[in-house]
């Protein structure tokens, strides 16, 4: 089952961290994440999965930055979530979808207990100039049954900023 809006807000600070959290943001069963004014591409044509591919940070301006198509952009949200007892979810907000920009490529499904920052995938299928700080997706929550362990993994929890695929570490 989903959760409401309402439910949201009275599971916050205690099954359900959002920093900051700000009430203008909270949907009838979601709540909008805003974009980090940083990016990271990926310097090199062929990506290897059994190695670190190396990255290069781009600030967005806030006159914003034109992307290009066909292009992998690795994103951050502002919001740092926590979830304590539910399934968090994130999706593209319809609107931006609706302009070509896909915010996350396969990685929406979140795991009960991540802690961090989320990492977006971003892709544009034509040129499309993006902003700092704007309302770029939408975080749901599903609640959860049956027996479960929290998400401990070392590759993605507790993360700072914006993380490139740490899928090397698998085959290690």
């Amino acid at each position: 089952m989903i959760l409401s809006g309402k439910e949201i807000e009275k599971q916050l600070n205690e099954n359900i961290f959002i920093e900051p959290f700000n009430k203008k943001q909270l949907n009838p069963n979601s709540y909008n994440l805003r974009l980090f004014n940083e990016l990271l591409t990926y310097d090199n044509d062929v990506l290897d999965m059994k190695n670190p591919n190396p990255t290069t940070r781009i600030t967005i301006p806030e006159e914003g930055l034109l992307l290009e198509p066909n292009k992998l952009y690795l994103g951050r949200t502002i919001e740092h979530t926590r979830t304590e007892e539910f399934v968090p979810m994130l999706e593209g907000r319809s609107s931006i979808g609706r302009l070509g920009l896909f915010i996350h490529v396969t990685a929406g499904f979140g795991d009960v207990g991540f802690s961090g920052f989320w990492t977006l995938e971003i892709f544009c299928v034509q040129p499309i100039r993006i902003y700092p700080e704007v309302e770029i997706c939408q975080i749901f929550y599903h609640s959860i049954q049956g027996d479960f362990e929290k998400y401990k993994s070392g590759k993605y929890q507790n993360n700072a900023g914006i993380q490139p695929s740490l899928l090397y570490k698998d085959f290690a």
